[in-house]
């Protein structure tokens, strides 16, 4: 498997909260939920510790484990809150959290995890690629984002409204009817929509945080099929040009309504075997 990556973070002098790591057979990716100033943490450890620790974590154990996805990941969980559960107060729903993807590539056949809306992309040579995100986020958010998509971003309102929006999803992390994220509690990782895939009826995969995702879903510039070709023609740094040029012609989130002007963007781009598109059977969880 050939892998290609880039990432950025969403301001030159502010850490990237997302990690990438890959090896010729395994691919990690991580997006730190971002805490905005205002939102307090009884945690000491920044989510780029998070993120960073436990994507490193869940790397080694791909590589040395060929255990389930969820199980591997449920371990990382465990082992990075071990870490500091004796030195933070981890009961607090500020503790970093981050969402993930993992993809594992065989012989005969590719296994995959998504916990949290970072998206994954299978291009199966079928007309349409086959994308997969854990919308739950989504569908709790939608309702409370009235306020904050109405107020002009970089005012003292909008900051106001993005940390009361910030803290009333927090009330629906990890809880059931709500949306689930890596962060303290290793059950998370049951709740990750998962599935295993023949190698030869996956011609290509990206993986991708919200920040890069947002050339399609937010910004409506390409069609999924639109942006694979771009992976393949022009990297994953050209995608993540594209989402920062979209973005400085609307700082203010006036065209399209944000929390934040920018996001880290992370873009990963595998190339496995290839074949004429097939069904794809997924096992996934249940919806809540």
């Amino acid at each position: 498997m050939r892998v290609a990556f880039a990432s950025e973070p969403a301001y030159p002098d502010r850490p990237n909260e997302d990690f990438i790591g890959a090896t010729a057979d395994a691919v990690v990716l991580l997006d730190g939920a971002s805490i905005p100033p205002g939102v307090t943490s009884a945690c000491s450890h920044s989510v780029r510790w998070y993120s960073h620790t436990l994507g490193s974590t869940l790397l080694a154990e791909m590589t040395q484990s060929a255990g389930p996805l969820p199980e591997l990941l449920a371990q990382g969980i465990k082992h990075v809150t071990s870490l500091h559960d004796f030195t933070c107060d981890l009961t607090h729903g500020g503790s970093p959290s981050a969402t993930v993807i993992m993809l594992r590539h065989t012989a005969d056949h590719l296994d995959w995890l998504v916990l949290g809306d970072s998206t994954l992309i299978l291009d199966t040579r079928a007309p349409e690629p086959l994308v997969l995100c854990d919308d739950r986020l989504e569908q709790v958010a939608a309702p409370h984002r009235a306020r904050l998509d109405s107020l002009r971003g970089g005012t003292p309102e909008h900051a106001d409204a993005r940390r009361e929006y910030v803290e009333t999803l927090g009330q629906y992390r990890n809880r059931d009817g709500g949306f689930w994220v890596a962060s303290t509690d290793p059950l998370a990782a049951d709740q990750a929509l998962t599935a295993t895939i023949p190698t030869d009826q996956v011609h290509a995969t990206a993986l991708l945080t919200d920040g890069a995702a947002d050339t399609v879903s937010r910004y409506g510039l390409m069609t999924w099929r639109q942006l694979l070709d771009t992976l393949a023609q022009d990297g994953p740094a050209e995608l993540i040009r594209r989402v920062r040029e979209a973005e400085r012609t609307d700082p203010h989130g006036e065209r399209w309504p944000r929390s934040k002007p920018h996001d880290d963007a992370s873009a990963v781009y595998c190339i496995g075997s290839s074949v004429a598109g097939h069904q794809v059977s997924l096992c996934c969880a249940p919806a809540l």
